[in-house]
């Protein structure tokens, strides 16, 4: 969601992820182009495709940590200059597809903001370790069974 800084007029336009990511629409670049989704003849002539293009490696609005997550996550959509790369074709009007790129980069962002949970070390229960055992005596014996008998005549 866009804001700006306090009221309507005042300032560059912002994307706000939350109180500590907000990232200012002079880092996005955008492009359009011909789409090929909906649209009939219009499709033809008007470029409603939407690209984002973000430059994340040198992005000042992204913490270091918020950021090593989401390019961890991300990659395949990581150019090699360092450029996050989005694109919506999904509906008939440029302005659309451009909010349907903010969005799905919020939910990216927002995604990525969460510190993953630390994993907690589990003992195996005592019935599992006994179904355990009694499964893996039970598959000896079906091999030893297999077996030719010894020849002790």
């Amino acid at each position: 969601m866009f804001l700006r800084n306090g009221q309507a007029g005042a300032g560059a336009a912002m994307l706000f992820i939350n109180e500590r990511i907000q990232i200012p629409d002079s880092e996005f670049d955008w492009s359009y182009a011909r789409s090929g989704g909906p649209g009939g003849q219009n499709v033809n002539k008007v470029a409603s495709k939407a690209v984002l293009r973000w430059a994340i490696l040198t992005s000042p609005s992204l913490p270091g940590d918020v950021r090593a997550r989401f390019m961890q996550r991300y990659h395949t959509r990581i150019t090699g200059d360092g450029d996050f790369l989005i694109t919506s074709q999904e509906y008939r009007d440029q302005e659309r597809n451009r909010q349907a790129c903010l969005d799905r980069l919020t939910a990216m962002l927002l995604e990525s903001a969460l510190p993953p949970r630390p994993r907690r070390a589990t003992k195996p229960t005592k019935g599992s370790q006994v179904r355990r055992v009694a499964a893996k005596r039970k598959a000896g014996q079906t091999k030893s069974q297999r077996r030719r008998p010894a020849a002790d005549d």
